[in-house]
């Protein structure tokens, strides 16, 4: 059985840059850092894994892979980003962090059970802030029970 999320790993350009954002401006520790030079399928490479820990035992993992092309772009919203959760009130300084280190930072966005902001890393991923309401739980729970039925009626109505 599922117990949980270890880490979810996405490319980077550059693994000092990314460091910056994750560790630098996010706060996210870096835990872990190793290069391969064998893949387990025997090809040669010279990629560095890193990994930056979350505060519930998570990590956040990146590979900077320069022998293997890879299309960066600007990530829209709704194609990926990363959602991290913080405390209201967390979200709020870094709102202002964001401003004033000029990077990229929207919001905040009312989306009824939680609150977010969004900066785009230099890796051109959307990462997302997103701060629980007090009736997030309640209103999670009264949403599973029509989950199942608003996917339906979406897969008859496309």
């Amino acid at each position: 059985m599922i117990k949980g999320l270890h880490h979810n790993a996405y490319r980077c350009r550059d693994a000092e840059q990314t460091r910056e954002f994750y560790e630098d401006f996010l706060g996210l520790p870096l835990a872990n850092a190793f290069e391969i030079k064998q893949t387990k399928s025997g090809r040669q490479t010279k990629t560095l894994h890193a990994f930056f820990q979350m505060d519930d035992g998570s990590f956040l993992a990146f590979f900077e892979a320069p022998d293997m092309p890879f299309d960066f772009k600007q990530q829209h919203d709704f194609d990926l980003h990363i959602a991290l959760e913080v405390e209201a009130e967390d979200m709020h300084k870094m709102f202002k962090k964001g401003r004033s280190a000029g990077i990229e930072t929207r919001g905040i966005s009312d989306h009824g059970f939680i609150d977010s902001i969004y900066f785009r890393d230099p890796n051109g991923y959307v990462v997302e802030l997103t701060a629980k309401r007090p009736d997030h739980d309640e209103q999670v729970r009264v949403a599973s029970q029509s989950a199942r039925h608003v996917l339906d009626a979406w897969q008859q109505e496309k």
